[in-house]
């Protein structure tokens, strides 16, 4: 039997404009979308409320968060703790996620192979028994100064739920953590000796030495031969661009500076920012803000990055303090992240696409997540 999904009355947001109307869907897929309401009792009614695609995260870590709630605790159960990310993520408007798995270790962490495992079976295992509201893929986030990062990464190189991999080098001195306090104020170093704080230093940059460019080397080779979409990630000199663009990189994750996100645009790279930076204002470890990439033109789209619920937020906030059309900023939230890691099915409210829609109203200025629907099937 064909599932149909009715909705009128709708204030609809598609690829360039904003109208009332309503739409339907069949077996999962939009069939219509049309100006006019829709007179059949069944339809449902949305009162005037926003219409928007399902949002598209490539790179979220809540789903470490439920794996390991507090320093050095383990939740015993990872297909309970993805249970409680996939409801968090639904419930923000989320409906294609892809899950960043970190790839060895920028501080001490004794369990970070057990969360590699964890996370990747508890995926697969959801996913086997239909458990999930949102569609759920894997990001690999590699560490290429990590020692063991290739026995990660080989491990797991050839998943089919593997989307998108991403070169990450957090060594102290450069990238994110160029400015040194910011780096031991985030790690809580600040009551370390100034010998302890260089010898800490000295071990990540000896190990960057060691082993960096030659996992960088590798992953990228793996990477183009098995057609792996490639991110940059923490960009901070125009030689950090031009090298991710002599290694296949498509996507420039987090620029930290004005400057390389500007040779990123320049080389054809897709750039994207922290929602959490949008919507706080800033960066939370003194990098370039994503407002300054939103108004300079340099923003493709957003990541939630630590918090689901602010990648709606941070679509509004395009739309009120840059003035982007609304069209254009729900699509930094969904159709452009969709393109970036290579879907054409979703993303966008038109027929032909996947009927995964959200309900949104607007409470006191702010984007208020009323209904999701995955596939033409309400998931929250």
């Amino acid at each position: 039997m064909s599932r149909e999904l009715l909705i009128t009355n709708a204030l609809l947001v598609a690829e360039r404009e904003v109208f009332k109307g309503s739409l339907r869907a069949l077996d999962g897929v939009i069939e219509a979308v049309d100006s006019t309401p829709c007179s059949m009792p069944r339809a449902i009614d949305l009162e005037g409320d926003l219409l928007i695609p399902g949002l598209v995260e490539i790179h979220t870590d809540n789903l470490e968060k439920h794996l390991m709630p507090r320093p050095e605790v383990l939740w015993p159960s990872p297909l309970a703790a993805l249970m409680a990310h996939d409801g968090q993520i639904a419930c923000a408007g989320i409906t294609t996620v892809l899950d960043a798995v970190f790839l060895g270790a920028y501080h001490k962490n004794p369990f970070r192979r057990e969360l590699v495992h964890s996370s990747i079976s508890a995926v697969r295992r959801a996913r086997e028994l239909r458990l999930c509201r949102s569609e759920h893929l894997i990001h690999l986030r590699c560490e290429v100064p990590e020692e063991s990062l290739l026995e990660y990464f080989e491990a797991y190189a050839e998943d089919p739920l593997l989307q998108l991999v991403s070169l990450n080098d957090h060594t102290p001195g450069q990238r994110q953590w160029r400015e040194m306090e910011t780096y031991k104020a985030f790690h809580q170093m600040k009551d370390y000796s100034a010998e302890a704080v260089a010898e800490i230093i000295s071990q990540h940059q000896e190990r960057q030495l060691k082993h960096g460019i030659a996992n960088r080397r590798k992953v990228t080779e793996i990477c183009r031969a098995r057609g792996k979409i490639l991110a940059s990630h923490d960009d901070t000199t125009e030689a950090d661009v031009l090298q991710a663009v002599e290694e296949g990189v498509s996507i420039a994750e987090f620029p930290t500076t004005l400057k390389a996100a500007r040779k990123s645009r320049e080389c054809g790279l897709k750039i994207v920012a922290g929602a959490p930076n949008l919507v706080r204002g800033g960066s939370h470890s003194g990098n370039v803000s994503a407002l300054e990439l939103a108004e300079a033109d340099l923003l493709d789209a957003l990541s939630s990055d630590y918090v689901p619920s602010g990648l709606l937020q941070a679509a509004f906030v395009l739309h009120r303090k840059v003035g982007l059309p609304l069209p254009e900023a729900i699509a930094k939230v969904s159709l452009n992240p969709a393109q970036m890691i290579g879907f054409s099915d979703r993303g966008l409210i038109a027929p032909g696409f996947h009927a995964d829609l959200v309900r949104v109203s607007i409470l006191d200025d702010l984007p208020v997540v009323r209904t999701v629907w995955r596939e033409g099937e309400r998931v929250g």
